[in-house]
């Protein structure tokens, strides 16, 4: 286990007879299995196929006694050598390492044999042995977490995060999943080509609500991280926003929003600003005009009834990231997850203030929970400056050694995809001649599971939305169109009260409400 930050203090005092070293409450024994242990040692020099049916369950820690961690991790090393394991070859590696007799010697050996009479169940056993284990863990951490919370000294942001970060890794390491025959995922995996075949739209996915994506990606698919990274101020928040409006409203999907960068109100409100196409600066001032009120009224009601949900912790973790979760998804079906974004998620582990290898250790933390949950989760992501000093407007389009702080966010991955907008850089036509004005690309640079490809889009900035070049002409006419502040630190700063409503956003608990 990793060790806690801050100030240590004493624990409780071991138990150390013969066992597992672990700290319990006075007049209490630790959960424990002695005579399955026995047993399972047994099978396994009985049989020399048994330890195939126990070592992806046990790790020698997993023992209660301390003995028996010391003949299974003998008989681990020379399952490694690809030696024989038996009786014999058990008391002869035992006497190699010194330490025959303090396991109990060659009679304590022969013993074991004489527990079981062979290794029908030792699977089943080693599973009973390995819950033993996860609940003294339990009671370890809590302990530890106990003590140092009566200590005045420890530092309560410190507890915090030393004690999620423990319990994270306890979670992680009790995640294992057996291995299936193919002809049990054949049959999944044609239930679930038939399923898409009667799907008009071909999509076995979440959709994002644009077309040519979701024609490329078949939906974003579940337990894939998918990456949509940018240099600042390029669109990443209005890219997620706009697709989390298409899939709750125009599909009824349940997306979950963790926004470490700004409010929930501030999320809510630039989402109203795309919905009804009213200015920002009136949103944000609820200096409206009658007939603007009228449209503000018609349009909002479908963001009312959308299931989004919006979480806006500062700095999150990804112990707290992967609770929330798991929650939305029993509670709620939520079908997608975003962060917005990775780089200001934490990480509680041990990473000795290498910042490279915290952004690898959440990327790779991310993958495995879209995996669990069977989820995709969307992350955006920063890109370093070695695109601005590139020249020419061929040169300015972001390439997957762009992606910032970490190569891990590429290898953990399933697709890795680019916003890019020319009029950023001031490039208002291509070499043709053809304006840029408003035209957005989403460059599909890695795709695991499928094609890479292109996307052209229109980002209307005015409203802070990607919206689908087709879809030009349906925009509402407005008598006057203010330049944007969407992403000034000035907007960030200001709470200005609707003058007319009020919206309160969704709790992570709540059940859909009005804003």
């Amino acid at each position: 286990m990793a060790k806690a930050t801050g100030r240590q203090a004493k624990g409780p005092q071991p138990i150390t007879d013969n066992t597992r070293v672990i700290g319990v409450e006075a007049g209490k024994l630790p959960p424990q299995a002695v005579d399955i242990e026995e047993a399972v040692l047994g099978a396994i020099m009985l049989e020399k196929d048994a330890i195939y049916d126990v070592i992806e369950i046990l790790k020698s820690d997993c023992f209660y006694k301390e003995s028996h961690a010391k003949i299974y991790q003998a008989i681990v090393d020379l399952s490694v050598r690809e030696e024989p394991i038996d009786l014999l070859t058990v008391t002869q590696e035992l006497r190699r390492k010194g330490i025959l007799e303090e396991t109990g010697g060659p009679f304590y050996i022969t013993q074991l044999t004489t527990r079981v009479m062979s290794s029908v169940h030792a699977e089943y056993h080693a599973r009973l042995i390995y819950q033993k284990y996860i609940q003294r863990e339990l009671i370890r951490v809590s302990t530890h977490i106990q003590e140092r919370a009566f200590d005045e000294s420890v530092d309560v942001e410190d507890l915090l995060n030393s004690s999620e970060q423990a319990m994270f890794e306890i979670t992680q390491g009790s995640i294992r999943k057996d291995i299936q025959p193919i002809n049990l995922l054949l049959k999944d995996a044609l239930e679930s080509i038939h399923a898409a075949s009667k799907r008009e739209d071909s999509l076995s996915g979440v959709p994002s609500g644009y077309t040519k994506l979701d024609r490329i990606t078949a939906g974003w698919q579940p337990t894939d991280l998918i990456i949509v990274a940018a240099r600042p101020s390029m669109g990443k928040t209005a890219f997620v926003l706009s697709m989390a409006r298409n899939m709750a409203v125009e599909h009824s999907c349940g997306v979950a929003l963790f926004s470490l960068e700004m409010s929930a109100q501030q999320l809510v409100k630039r989402m109203i600003v795309s919905e009804t196409e009213l200015d920002s600066d009136k949103i944000r001032t609820g200096k409206l005009e009658p007939y603007e009120w009228e449209q503000l009224d018609a349009k909002i009601g479908r963001l009312v009834e959308a299931p989004v949900f919006i979480d806006d912790t500062p700095a999150l973790s990804v112990f707290e990231f992967r609770t929330k979760c798991r929650r939305l998804v029993q509670q709620h079906s939520i079908r997608v997850a975003v962060i917005d974004y990775l780089q200001l998620m934490t990480w509680t582990g041990d990473t000795r203030g290498n910042r490279e290898q915290e952004v690898s250790n959440i990327s790779r933390s991310l993958k495995a929970i879209a995996k669990e949950l069977n989820i995709p989760v969307i992350a955006l992501s920063q890109l370093n400056r070695g695109v601005e000093g590139r020249t020419g407007i061929q040169n300015k389009r972001p390439q997957l050694a762009d992606l910032r702080e970490s190569g891990a966010i590429e290898q953990d991955a399933d697709i890795v995809a680019f916003i890019h907008r020319p009029e950023y850089y001031g490039f208002t036509e291509d070499e043709e001649g053809n304006s840029l004005e408003g035209i957005a690309e989403i460059i599909i640079a890695k795709h695991r599971n499928g094609a890479l490809d292109n996307v052209r889009l229109t980002f209307k900035k005015h409203f802070a939305k990607f919206v689908e070049p087709e879809t030009l002409s349906l925009s509402f006419d407005l008598p006057q169109i203010l330049p944007s502040k969407m992403n000034d630190d000035a907007m960030a700063a200001a709470d200005v009260e609707f003058a007319h409503a009020s919206f309160p956003t969704r709790g992570m608990n709540d059940a859909p409400v009005p804003f």
